[in-house]
This record gives structure tokens, sequence and C-alpha cells, in this order.
């Protein structure tokens, strides 16, 4: 089963200099070993919402509205795709995932199975 991982974080609570030397090295050390296990099927960290767009439908008509954005208080800072046996074994590759990050980064992910063709 594909399971989606959602990475929230406050933008103000996390790191202003950005990810760490040990926090890149260790995390990478990890996607290696999620990715030799067959877990890993694709991740990324995406660009600071003032980047992006979004667009907003109602009423059968949409808005686009393109950033910079009022400062949001959580933002998708990144996703992961597993592939794992279970949701208690996608929820235990995320656990190492966070816990990497350490004290100073203050996250959550969210884990969704993934919807497959019947």
């Amino acid at each position: 089963m594909r399971y989606m991982m959602l990475l929230r974080l406050d933008p103000a609570k996390a790191p202003s200099d950005g990810p760490s030397e040990q926090l890149m090295t260790e995390m990478g050390v990890l996607l290696e070993e999620m990715t030799k296990a067959g877990v890993l099927l694709d991740t990324g960290g995406l660009r600071p919402v003032g980047s992006g767009a979004v667009i907003r439908q109602s009423g059968g008509k949409q808005t686009v509205l393109d950033g910079p954005f009022t400062e949001a208080k959580e933002v998708i800072g990144g996703y992961a795709m597993l592939q794992a046996k279970s949701l208690d074994e996608a929820v235990q590759w995320a656990s190492r995932f966070l816990a990497v990050h350490g004290d100073e980064w203050e996250i959550e992910t969210e884990i969704r199975q993934v919807e497959e063709p019947a």
C-alpha cells in the first residue's frame, strides 16, 4: 500500500537558517535506508508559500491568488510517498523521519493511504 506523508510546520518556529548540516547528513542516511528497504518512493521539500499560488473555487467560479500570502501559521513544507505493508509500518518510518529533526524543529506529519485504482 502507498501512503502520502505530508510534513507540516510553522515557518515562524523553524530555524531561521534552515536545516543544519547534521540534519541533512542524518536525513540522507535515513532516506538511503528507506530507499534500500523499498519503502521510500519519492520525497521532496516545498519552496516557501510566497512563491506559490492558490486557486479557490466557489459557486463554479475560480480565483487565482499569487504569493506572497498572509503569514500562515502552518504550512506543508514537504512530502514523502511511502510503500508500506500497513499504516503502522508507515507510522514507524514517519516517526523516525520526524525524530531526525531533533529539538529545534516543531514539525508534524499527516499520513494517509493513497486510494488505489480498483
